[in-house]
């Protein structure tokens, strides 16, 4: 501030202006003294660095924002997740194992039935119609032969020539077991099936089949191609043909059998059975009924190495 203009109060005539004057030289030191002491600390102020703005917090994600960021857990995930690692103890781990065990067993049985009735499910009404005649024919079959035996006792029993009966009674049951063993000429009703295989594709596991099907449908005598069949005989692929017994056999193959013809004939044509596998196979069969089937191929006598009667 300058002295003119410490001097302009005075001038008009203000009552302060005395004692500004009687304090002039004090006042002014002040004033001068003001600016310095006012000054430093601005200046001080000016020079010092200014402090960092302290950064601003950024804003967190909100919980459902950062609960949608997270990966979704699925059902099985979760169930994973609580389960490993596992904290079982030894009851529940031995109660775990039965449970495994029992649920393995019933899952074999449920598909071996599966399996066993798979043939039967796609069978036609007449189809399951004749399997159940086959079946109550075997059973009285079975039936009939249980009674002749019954007899056969009552008789060796009730003879007042019990030599003589027993005589008669074996030499029937010898006729009956050259006719199963192949050594005597059969006859009697019976079916004769004939397999024409003009592909090459019937092999001997196919023939097996049938002469199995036929012995379970009560065929006694069986013969093919010129061959008699036995409990023993067997069958392996020979080239183009079949080995029967060591004999080779070519198509057409004709089985001669004898037996029931009521219930040889509906065995063959089961549902899955050995006709429709063979015409899978691109074979023809033919099956014809007969009221007199004659079996004459024999077999020679063999001495069992091993077996001997209980009796001697």
């Amino acid at each position: 501030m300058s002295e003119h203009d410490d001097k302009r109060p005075a001038e008009n005539g203000d009552p302060r202006a005395d004692q500004r004057d009687g304090n002039g030289e004090s006042g002014s030191r002040l004033r001068k003294e003001l600016p310095q002491e006012v000054s430093a600390p601005v200046s001080a102020a000016r020079d010092a660095p200014e402090p960092e703005p302290e950064p601003e917090p950024e804003p967190g994600p909100e919980p459902q924002a950062a609960a949608a960021s997270e990966p979704q857990l699925t059902g099985r995930q979760r169930l994973v997740k609580g389960l490993w690692p596992p904290r079982v103890s030894r009851a529940q781990l031995i109660v775990a194992l039965l449970l495994f065990g029992l649920g393995f067993g019933l899952a074999v049985q449920v598909a071996s039935h599966s399996n066993s009735d798979s043939a039967l499910r796609g069978a036609r009404q007449e189809d399951l119609v004749r399997i159940l005649d086959e079946l109550d024919d075997r059973t009285q079959r079975l039936e009939d032969e249980k009674q002749g035996l019954e007899k056969q006792r009552d008789e060796l029993e009730n003879s007042s020539d019990q030599a003589e009966e027993a005589r008669k009674q074996t030499i029937e049951k010898e006729r009956q077991l050259g006719i199963l063993a192949g050594t005597v000429a059969a006859q009697g009703p019976g079916i004769t099936m004939t397999i024409e295989d003009t592909k090459g594709t019937v092999e001997a596991d196919m023939l097996l089949d049938a002469i199995q099907e036929l012995r379970a449908a009560g065929a006694e005598a069986i013969q093919v191609n010129g061959v008699r069949v036995v409990a023993g005989t067997y069958l392996t692929d020979s080239g183009k043909g079949v080995s029967v017994d060591g004999n080779k056999i070519n198509a057409p193959y004709r089985f001669k059998v004898i037996g029931k013809p009521q219930d040889l004939e509906p065995a063959l044509n089961i549902p899955g059975g050995v006709v429709q596998t063979l015409e899978k196979e691109q074979a023809t069969v033919t099956i014809e009924r007969s009221t007199k089937i004659v079996v004459d191929a024999l077999r020679a006598v063999k001495r069992p190495d091993y077996a001997r009667s209980s009796s001697q």
